[in-house]
């Protein structure tokens, strides 16, 4: 109740305010005193001179497999058009005009999700894409510029969300907001689109990973990547699942081992008290708990994959065998990191080029399609009691 009346405050007096209301939330929660919220091409420019050249090379081969992704992706999304005795019906296919993408900036600075919202939203063909982050770190700056935003502003929480729901003076109003972000940015979003401002992506919590592991499973690997996960957030959930009891206790004590070396422990340690780490009689049993939680990033670590693939139903995104960490698909792999939490895959999928696209259907009629169509919805129209669609429908055949 706290988050959604910290929102609604927020929201609103960036719906009365504009632009001061944003400046002012900014300042507050960012610590940044702003005049202009935009990034300008000069400061653009100079980002690519001081960015570190291995990350800009890493960013422009991660661009490059998310657009080979998202183009394969895009090929499935058709225009088509059939006429049968007399009538004919068809799809368009269009894109969003404008979106407005949310770039983290909090606990860790994300460029990674520059180009996973922006590079399928440009394939897509959207019109114009605005993208927000706090504070807008030099490398958010150059992968939202590579990845191929329009324009770039340095703000973020829930005044951001509000700024590209209800549009002011500086931040342009967007038909859809898309990005992972806190609880409150998550809120501010799900605010938005229930008022009917703008669309969204999918509900998005904390993050989650679940693994599948076999005896044969390298624990070193699971292990890794478990506290990849962990680190991200206190919050964060981690499940390892595996009839295994030695792998499970193996992975545990390398888990415990690499930990030490790493700078993100203190974090990891909150979250490690709500990770699950559990034994099953069977892997049948470890897809059917999986199927159940419906998780974020889901890994099977197991000898023969290919045999449980066919029966696991709810996932964000499947990474099979033990070469296929979760942290490619975090940066590089291809497929997008943006994913359903908190058990909404079973109901939906993550970010891809279709959430940039609308599908646009319609009809025409011949006189012989109302010959054939018009009986059928008079008929229809007088079950439901409404005359006057039958009327509409029957008027046609004089």
């Amino acid at each position: 109740m706290k988050t959604q009346k910290i929102v609604q405050e927020i929201m609103e007096a960036v719906r009365k305010e504009g632009d001061r209301a944003v400046r002012r939330y900014t300042l507050k929660f960012d610590k940044m005193r702003l005049r202009s919220f935009e990034v300008t091409p000069k400061e653009i420019r100079e980002a690519y001179k001081r960015i570190d050249p291995e990350v800009l090379a890493a960013l422009r081969k991660a661009k490059a497999n998310i657009a080979s992704f998202a183009r394969l992706q895009k090929a499935q999304y058709q225009n088509f058009e059939e006429t049968r005795g007399g009538v004919t019906y068809g799809q368009r296919v269009v894109p969003i005009e404008r979106v407005g993408v949310y770039i983290p900036g909090g606990r860790y600075p994300l460029p990674s999700t520059s180009l996973m919202c922006i590079v399928p939203a440009k394939l897509a063909g959207v019109s114009e894409i605005i993208a927000c982050s706090p504070k807008a770190s030099l490398e958010t700056i150059v992968a939202a510029d590579l990845a191929g935003a329009d324009r770039i502003f340095r703000i973020g929480g829930i005044q951001a969300i509000a700024a590209m729901a209800y549009g002011t003076k500086q931040v342009p109003r967007a038909d859809k907001i898309v990005g992972p972000g806190n609880a409150y940015v998550a809120a501010a979003k799900q605010y938005a689109a229930g008022l009917g401002l703008c669309g969204i992506d999918l509900p998005a919590g904390p993050s989650e990973v679940f693994i599948i592991a076999d005896a044969k499973a390298n624990p070193a690997y699971i292990a890794a990547d478990l506290l990849a996960q962990l680190e991200h957030d206190p919050d964060a959930k981690a499940t390892l699942v595996s009839p295994s009891q030695k792998l499970l206790d193996a992975a545990r004590q390398s888990l415990e081992a690499q930990m030490k070396n790493l700078t993100t422990r203190d974090i990891i340690r909150l979250s490690l008290g709500k990770s699950v780490w559990k034994r099953v009689r069977s892997l049948d049993a470890a897809v059917e708990y999986a199927n159940e939680i419906a998780p974020e990033h889901l890994e099977i670590q197991v000898e023969n994959p290919d045999a449980l693939i066919p029966q696991l139903t709810s996932y964000g995104s499947l990474f099979i065998g033990g070469e296929a960490a979760e942290v490619f698909g975090d940066y590089c792999s291809g497929p997008n990191h943006v994913l359903p939490t908190g058990g909404a895959a079973r109901f939906t999928g993550g970010l891809s080029v279709g959430s940039y696209l609308k599908l646009l259907t319609y009809q025409k009629l011949t006189p012989e399609g109302v010959r054939k169509l018009a009986p059928v919805a008079a008929t229809l129209a007088r079950a439901e009691g409404l005359d006057a669609h039958r009327n509409a429908a029957e008027i046609r055949m004089k």
